[in-house]
């Protein structure tokens, strides 16, 4: 487990614009065979893992983790429309991701909002649809270095986050929601925000979540079986510290996801 708590940690691999169908299962079955194989520390006691493939392997992969009963898996798109359907030339909708077998989404991943544009609103819009979809949805958030050096990180994220959950009215709907801080400076950088500076981010973030429930009539303490994700140059050798943290529940990881010993090395991190 994660520190104390009672969250099982999520080790997911976006594999970004990368592998062919071929490649794709290949690797997932290379991860699967290991974590089967290692065993110790790979129950559902463990560690959850997720996969999301690009687009035409998604039913492929939902296929071969249909069966997996090493641990729970998670496999996702990385984006889809607001739109249930209609004339979105490239795009996807939540319908097409479940009829591929796939149960979960990442939207608002920093490729989303710098290199496309996406705003908070059209992420915002995507969540809602998600949600309501029945996916597990995977809301990204995380500031640049211009925003960090300027101090205004929880500002950022801040906005990000309530503008992503903005149109969940409903403090069940925000149960099905899990949260990944990635810092678009350390994203494929090499760089990699202190196990320290994470935590503050993700403790701000649980923060954050517990007012998003409470404003939504939520009694208890909700925020607290929510799963926040650190993404930013997640590799073996420093998941461990990292995942350490009481406040970060697992990793959003990026090119360290395309290699199955390189996953399954940050899984271990997991302890």
């Amino acid at each position: 487990m994660t520190g104390s708590n009672n969250r099982t940690p999520l080790i997911a691999g976006n594999w970004k614009m990368n592998t062919t169908a071929e490649e794709g299962h290949a690797l997932a079955v290379g991860i699967l065979e290991g974590i089967s194989a290692r065993a110790v520390g790979f129950s559902t006691v463990g560690c959850d893992i997720g996969f999301y493939p690009p687009a035409t392997s998604l039913g492929l992969i939902a296929d071969l983790c249909s069966t997996f009963e090493g641990c729970r898996v998670l496999v996702g798109a990385q984006n889809m429309h607001a739109e249930t359907s209609g004339a979105f030339t490239g795009e996807i909708s939540s319908a097409m991701v479940l009829s591929c077998g796939a149960d979960s989404v990442l939207l608002g991943h920093s490729e989303r909002r710098h290199v496309f544009n996406e705003t908070d609103s059209e992420i915002g819009a995507k969540m809602e649809t998600a949600v309501d979809a029945g996916l597990t949805a995977v809301l990204c958030v995380g500031e640049t270095i211009e925003e960090r050096d300027a101090e205004n990180t929880t500002e950022v994220v801040g906005n990000q986050l309530e503008a992503g959950l903005e149109k969940l009215t409903e403090a069940a709907q925000l149960e099905e929601v899990i949260i990944a801080y990635e810092p678009v400076w350390a994203i494929g950088t090499g760089r990699t925000a202190t196990p320290a500076q994470a935590q503050e981010v993700h403790a701000f973030i649980r923060e954050q979540l517990g007012s998003a429930f409470e404003k939504r009539g939520a009694k208890g303490a909700g925020h607290e079986k929510t799963r926040i994700l650190y993404g930013g140059s997640v590799k073996p050798d420093n998941a461990a510290e990292l995942l350490s943290q009481p406040d970060i529940d697992g990793a959003l990881v990026g090119g360290a996801s395309l290699d199955a010993e390189s996953f399954l090395g940050i899984c271990e991190g997991c302890g």
